[in-house]
């Protein structure tokens, strides 16, 4: 008979098994990270004048991006290929995360997570490709376009990157709302049918975070807001599917003898 001694001596191994697991996860993560990093510093201005041009092309002639720190010139791009390291090791990272979690699930909850962890992403990476290629002309043509007369446009380069970070993750986690609307009508929190019609508050919902996540202007606003709410159809459309699936799965699951009881 197992003593309780040894069922807390037991546990306290399980425990230390796991932090052991989570330590060595961490540490591939950041090495991965590192890595790529090593890889990307050679390029980091190269990178920097890539993410910056949707502004510059816009800035009136003989008008330039400025530094108004002395260390700017370095720790900019610096900052700014330590970000992209992150962004291109992004796969790496969340397999890190799905090896650490995986042996606790269930085999139903793998089927669902590793589309779901596929789909993030892919999500995550289109948003950030649409802010850059769809939002950042509309948004700097528009600010550059207003600026009085008399005044020059000459951004600072640790500014503007600040502000473009910010709106990649905003973007990035936005796209994101297909999986968090599928993963909460999978897991019974919600179903499509009750999603559908708080549609309006959703709605206005998105507008809200489009104010707070993105700069004072209706564009940028706009930009985001509609995407997430067309993205949250998204996830409805598929929840529906996997309402239907569940139903399906419980169904077969149901045992002759369970019949007979009803």
């Amino acid at each position: 008979m197992t003593s309780y001694n040894d069922f807390n001596t037991d546990r306290e191994q399980s425990l230390v098994a796991h932090l052991v697991e989570l330590r060595n996860r961490l540490l591939k993560a950041l090495l991965a990270v590192l890595v790529i990093f090593g890889g990307l510093f050679i390029f980091a201005n190269d990178i920097y004048t890539y993410v910056s041009t949707p502004l510059q092309r816009f800035l009136p002639e003989g008008a330039s991006m400025i530094a108004t720190e002395v260390a700017s010139p370095f720790l900019t791009p610096f900052k700014m290929t330590m970000f992209a390291a992150v962004f291109l090791s992004m796969p790496y990272l969340l397999f890190q995360l799905w090896s650490f979690i995986a042996p606790a699930l269930y085999q139903k909850e793998k089927r669902i997570a590793i589309p779901m962890l596929i789909s993030s992403v892919i999500l995550f990476y289109s948003g950030m490709a649409f802010a850059y290629y769809v939002v950042f002309p509309l948004i700097f043509a528009f600010f550059t376009g207003t600026a009085p007369e008399g005044v020059t446009v000459m951004t600072d380069m640790g500014s503007y990157l600040d502000f473009v970070i910010k709106l990649f993750f905003a973007f990035g986690f936005a796209f994101e709302i297909p999986v968090a609307t599928v993963l909460m009508i999978w897991a019974g929190v919600t179903d499509a049918k009750r999603l559908g019609q708080k549609r309006p508050y959703v709605l206005v919902g998105c507008f809200v975070l489009g104010m707070l996540l993105t700069p004072p202007d209706v564009i940028s606003q706009a930009l985001l807001a509609v995407p997430m709410w067309l993205l949250f159809e998204i996830g409805i459309f598929f929840g529906r599917f996997i309402t239907a699936r569940n139903a399906d799965e419980n169904t077969e699951d149901e045992t002759p003898e369970n019949a007979d009881l009803h």
